[in-house]
């Protein structure tokens, strides 16, 4: 026995061996609490693909159950995802799409096979136009079957393909899981956009241990972040020699989360800023610098600037035909420099001089540490805050006339704060609302933009709710046409308690098929009269919601304080003047210079 073992008496031993016991015990505990946090071993397809949503920090889903996607939702049955049962498998892309909108997250989608994923495929198609993160996951027949035109068997990849950033006919139990990691990361990376992943019965409801792994891209996919210094430094001289210079901020601009970098940048230069549809927000509309929304229904100012300016700044944009008219009329004077992630954008409409392939963010990050000296355009900022007189935004509210839609919008905007989002549906209360909106805020302006969906409103505001903060009012304007392709979702917001108010300009009419049938179809009002329109206010009441009417001017204010203060969802019915049309326009393919004021000039 050593001396220090002997030096040790009895009652300290007895204290040793108490405080090893002791010890043991904490570290068993702790291995028990360690285990019980973990997650239940993967032992099917459907436990894969649920495991791979968990590891990428899904907290909702948005769908519909049926047949061959019922072992996913068994397994969806034991997650922490909360899943959302819409009431239509389009109101779960709307859904999912919006919610990647607002969180920058993707949003995830479910539908069974045949008629569930063809029902998805125009919220599919709507975010690959918008690029919006967005993860479809469908149910398919088992593996044996496909190619028999079994039960509900569609080519729901051959279908999608074309309107899908990926998509993926997962064959393999041990992979399924990984198959779904990659399709939740190639949304988020790079030019976002919806992904897909085609799901055999047989493949979600066979054996496997296979863990997936955590998100992430194949080796083979590469994004550039940075461009190409010798391009940068060539349009930063061109920026400092500028004499009317004009920024153009796109959807890729609050995408990228790039809003401050180019907010910055603006301001510290003092250029003009436009906006596209998909861009508003990127820039605080109430700031003297804004010229507000370019294109067919923007700002007289703003598309007077981008006719005449001498070098556009163009970031994350994909200059399409509804903010160029004529291409060969787009900025004719100007130099272009063109900021996109994605180089297929860069001269696909608008020829670019200086292409700048990159990051948002980044990539103007660069020309901000490259340009030295503003530019002199004291007489240009001069000009565009004479265009903005020139061409007010006004409008008038005569007594003897039924309520404008601009002065509810307006309402709207008032009652709420910077940080409310808006949904719209498609047609003429989204320009309204695009128009007599003030955005300051990136992410609270949520719409579909290249598909024109209507009916995108409802869900879209289901989806967008589930995203915000919860102090952020969530405001859905829709056109009457549009609420009553989708108003069965409303029976989600009651069931799940959403505090989402929509205000439902309703012209019995589809507006804006009926402004054009008058300007350009000698006023034939064929399919576009909607008098047989029910009464949305009783309506939304049945279905559990609270509901509201405004026939009257002096009926506004309180309706709307009283539908935003609803704890729930609420309908207001708003009639509005049914002769109420959009303006300022440019015609389909015209040039920006010549937008119309009244009917006469188109």
């Amino acid at each position: 026995m050593s001396e220090r073992a002997a030096s040790v008496t009895p009652d300290e031993t007895d204290e040793q061996d108490d405080d090893q016991h002791a010890t043991t015990e904490t570290e068993l505990e702790s291995e028990r609490e360690a285990a019980d946090s973990k997650p239940a071993p993967v032992t099917t397809g459907a436990e894969a693909v649920v495991r791979a949503l968990e590891n990428a920090g899904v907290e909702y889903a948005f769908g519909v159950q049926g047949g061959a996607i019922m072992p996913v939702y068994d397994a969806l049955f034991d997650s922490d995802i909360y899943h959302v049962t819409m009431a239509h498998e389009q109101g779960a892309s709307h859904a999912a799409d919006a919610y990647g909108i607002v969180s920058g997250e993707p949003g995830v989608c479910l539908a069974t096979s045949g008629p569930g994923a063809t029902n998805l495929v125009t919220g599919i198609a709507d975010a690959d136009m918008d690029s919006d993160p967005m993860v479809a996951l469908t149910g398919q027949v088992p593996t044996a079957f496909v190619g028999n035109d079994a039960f509900q068997e569609t080519d729901t990849t051959g279908v999608t393909a074309p309107v899908t950033k990926d998509n993926t006919f997962s064959t393999d139990p041990d992979r399924v899981g990984t198959d779904v990691s990659e399709a939740f990361a190639l949304a988020r990376e790079g030019r976002p956009g919806p992904t897909l992943v085609d799901l055999p019965k047989d493949v979600t409801k066979s054996e496997t241990e296979r863990e997936p792994d955590g998100p992430a891209v194949p080796e083979t996919y590469h994004v550039q972040e940075r461009a190409d210094p010798e391009i940068v430094a060539a349009a930063a001289e061109r920026i400092e020699n500028a004499s009317r210079p004009v920024m153009l901020l796109g959807g890729g601009v609050i995408k990228g989360e790039a809003s401050d970098v180019c907010r910055e940048f603006a301001i510290d230069h003092e250029i003009p800023v436009i906006t596209t549809m998909p861009g508003l927000g990127a820039f605080p509309e109430d700031h003297e610098l804004s010229l507000e929304m370019a294109g067919m229904h923007g700002t007289g100012y703003a598309n007077m600037a981008i006719s005449l300016t001498d070098t556009l700044i163009a970031v994350g944009t994909r200059f399409d035909d509804r903010l160029t008219g004529g291409i060969e009329t787009f900025a004719p004077d100007a130099e272009v420099i063109h900021v996109d992630i994605d180089p297929a954008e860069i001269s696909k409409n608008i020829h670019a001089d200086y292409p700048l392939v990159g990051d948002a963010g980044t990539v103007v990050s660069q020309l901000a540490e490259a340009v030295t000296e503003s530019p002199r355009a004291t007489k240009w900022r001069a000009q565009c805050q004479q265009w903005k007189s020139d061409y007010s935004m006004a409008y008038q509210t005569p007594d003897d006339a039924p309520v404008q839609p601009e002065f509810v919008v307006e309402a709207l905007d008032e009652a709420t704060s910077d940080q409310a989002i808006v949904t719209t549906g498609v047609g003429q209360h989204q320009m309204w609302a695009c128009q007599y909106w003030t955005f300051t805020e990136p992410r609270t302006w949520v719409s579909s933009h290249g598909l024109g969906t209507m009916g995108y409103g409802l869900p879209a505001a289901i989806g967008a709710r589930l995203a915000a903060d919860d102090d952020q009012e969530v405001v859905c304007i829709d056109g009457d046409g549009s609420f009553l392709m989708t108003l069965q979702e409303l029976s989600v917001a009651v069931r799940e308690n959403l505090d989402i108010t929509v205000a439902v300009l309703n012209n019995e009419y589809i507006g804006m098929v009926r402004q054009w049938q008058d300007a350009f179809f000698e006023g034939r009002h064929a399919a576009s009269d909607y008098h047989w329109m029910p009464e949305f206010d009783k309506l939304a009441e049945a279905f559990g919601a609270q509901g509201f009417r405004i026939d009257e001017y002096d009926e506004v204010p309180d309706t709307i304080e009283e539908a935003l203060a609803y704890d729930g969802p609420s309908v207001i019915d708003v009639h509005i003047d049914p002769a109420a049309n959009v303006y300022p326009m440019v015609p389909s393919g015209g040039d920006n210079n010549l937008f119309a004021l009244t009917e006469d000039q188109l």
